[in-house]
């Protein structure tokens, strides 16, 4: 008997379905609202300078470790060729990244 949509139950189950999507849409765009990332210029310069501190760690590391094993592969200088060109390699990295560091950046005014 209820094949006419007349029934009161249904209605009201309509009602609070409506309502929760609406309340619901309303939470989600608030919460899109709040962890929204502000990227500005500056977000994008301290990003590609960090990517770019990582990078000259790395490399320093990475290269230094690999010709040192050069090193004391073919001249069997075991292990003292990868230790002193890995330290060298380490100190060239840092002194790249406090270089780096000390770069005033321009003033904007």
């Amino acid at each position: 008997m209820t094949g006419n949509g007349s029934d009161p139950e249904a209605a009201s189950e309509d009602s609070r379905l409506v309502s929760l999507t609406e309340r619901l849409d309303r939470a989600e765009a608030a919460e899109a609202k709040r962890t929204a990332v502000n990227a500005g210029p500056e977000t994008d310069a301290n990003y590609k300078l960090g990517n770019r501190v990582l990078a000259e760690l790395l490399g320093g590391i990475g290269g230094g470790a690999l010709v040192g094993w050069t090193i004391d592969h073919f001249a069997g200088t075991a292990p003292w060729g990868l230790l002193v060109v890995l330290f060298l390699g380490i100190v060239v990295a840092f002194r790249s990244i406090f270089r780096m560091a000390n770069i005033r950046p321009p003033k904007s005014d």
